[in-house]
């Protein structure tokens, strides 16, 4: 059920690929902050141009002619800070890695893409500060997402009936009420709940309607 090359199995290259386009954004900005080139305002001219900013669906003035577009992906390779970009490339590592075994790079890329989107518009929808949104947590949310769906379809495969079914439901979710506490506690209480809500049912919706296999297998 993958799409994965001899020369690519075993290797989350996506994967990697993702974590580089977050971590230089951040890297360049922390540079910024600490006065070693460019200059201190850089971040938040940054966040200006990149982030999410739901008044641009309200009728703010952009900055530029496609940003209120745009920013549906940008927002997610941008961070509020070291710490918030720690937490999430560990996350990503951890559930990339396995969402892209079982569904291959370029499926594994779909489902991200999808929660990014799904994430940006839960906020975007939902969403009631004025203040901007960044993050990679709507595509986060969304491999977790990914991750249930595989691992409730093996289980079931595997043995059926109702309490099978509790369990398996039920603890992926209790992890990601952990998973919210965590980074609530990395964001400093600024928890985009919203992002994380959109992105999960994408990423759910986006690995039903992609994957599909005829003989679900269990996550590595």
């Amino acid at each position: 059920m993958t799409d994965q090359s001899p020369l690519s199995e075993g290797r989350p290259w996506m994967v990697f690929l993702l974590i580089v386009l977050c971590v230089l954004p951040e890297l360049v900005l922390q540079g910024a902050d600490w006065g070693l080139w460019a200059s201190t305002r850089l971040r938040s001219l940054t966040y200006q141009n990149g982030a999410f900013w739901s008044g641009l669906l309200q009728g703010w003035r952009p900055n530029y002619a496609v940003q209120p577009y745009s920013m549906f992906v940008t927002y997610a390779f941008l961070h509020a800070g070291f710490g918030h970009l720690v937490v999430n490339m560990i996350t990503l590592f951890t559930l990339g890695g396995s969402i892209s075994a079982s569904l291959g790079s370029w499926r594994f890329l779909l489902v991200y893409v999808a929660a990014v989107l799904g994430g940006a518009l839960g906020f975007g929808l939902f969403g009631t500060t004025i203040q901007p949104m960044v993050g990679a947590s709507g595509g986060l949310f969304g491999l977790a997402g990914a991750w249930i769906v595989i691992d409730v379809s093996a289980t079931l495969a595997e043995r059926s009936g109702l309490k099978t079914l509790a369990f398996a439901i039920l603890w992926p979710i209790t992890l990601l009420i952990l998973l919210n506490v965590v980074m609530y506690w990395s964001t400093g209480g600024q928890l985009a709940w919203e992002t994380h809500l959109g992105g999960f049912f994408a990423g759910c919706l986006a690995t039903f309607l992609l994957a599909r296999p005829s003989t679900p297998e269990r996550l590595p």
